[in-house]
């Protein structure tokens, strides 16, 4: 009988399937879990009210500033090591190919302990500015450049060749053709990719508590590790997550908007 439907009806039957799958299992996971236990665990309002405002004020703050400190030196260091890419110089190019493959290829943690161990070792008598916050924006920023370099390449070849062509028709210099036609056009293109990687590095800035940090300085997640081995109770990291994704969803969703409104622009 079932060879007998059309392809429409055979479509709408698996669809069915799935919808009838997907809800049996929803049932399943609601009937069998002790939400009770759960709730004592992960939900204690008293622990909750504890927590505030502490961890908006010292944590929240602290994981914002760590995450666009690194941006920002990310970014500039990602134009630079992309600029190098494009270079017609040889060196340039082989540098910023092993830069580029090397951070990419390392593991964010492994980049966060040589920046808080091997660079004191090898720069003895030498502090980074800024202490914790310093040593945050340079593993963030080193890891990210990496990734934004690739980025930004790609979006200054994507902009028309003839754009160059026409600015140095107007008597541009390659340098400033580059500075005021080329990079400006390409941010334009790449901006929804960046974005995206500002939500990835305001997760990767958990990764802070690795360097040794202050009350004061603590993140989001330390700051949840801490109130938990303190209470003996896991709702500070529900909170802590929950305070992850009040900024993330937000930032997303501008992703979203951004990679849609440059679909529509091409």
């Amino acid at each position: 009988m079932t060879s007998r439907l059309t392809r429409r009806q055979r479509r709408r039957v698996w669809q069915g399937v799935q919808y009838a799958v997907f809800v049996a299992v929803v049932v399943l996971v609601g009937v069998t879990a002790d939400w009770d236990r759960l709730q004592n665990q992960f939900a204690q309002k008293d622990l909750v009210a504890r927590l505030f405002p502490e961890i908006i004020t010292t944590a929240l703050r602290n994981t914002v500033v760590y995450t666009f400190s690194g941006f920002a030196f990310g970014l500039v260091l990602g134009l630079v090591i992309a600029m190098m890419r494009l270079s017609s110089v040889a060196p340039y190019r082989w540098v910023a190919t092993v830069y580029i493959e090397l951070f990419r290829g390392l593991p964010a943690l492994l980049i966060f302990i040589f920046v808080g161990v091997a660079v004191p070792l090898a720069f003895p008598g030498t502090e980074i500015p800024g202490g914790t916050y310093g040593k945050v924006a340079l593993g963030l920023g080193l890891v990210a450049a990496a990734y934004m370099a690739e980025t930004i390449r790609a979006g200054i070849q994507a902009v028309p060749k003839g754009q160059m062509e026409a600015a140095r028709s107007l008597g541009f210099s390659h340098g400033r053709a580059m500075a005021f036609v080329i990079i400006p056009q390409a941010f334009r293109i790449v901006i929804p990719p960046l974005t995206n990687e500002l939500v990835l590095l305001f997760k990767d800035s958990s990764l802070v508590l690795f360097l040794g940090v202050t009350l004061e300085e603590r993140e989001l997640t330390k700051f949840g590790r801490d109130l938990a081995s303190e209470t003996a109770n896991s709702t500070p990291i529900l909170v802590a997550g929950l305070c992850y994704l009040l900024v993330t969803v937000p930032l997303s969703f501008v992703v979203r908007r951004l990679e849609a409104r440059a679909d529509k622009a091409t």
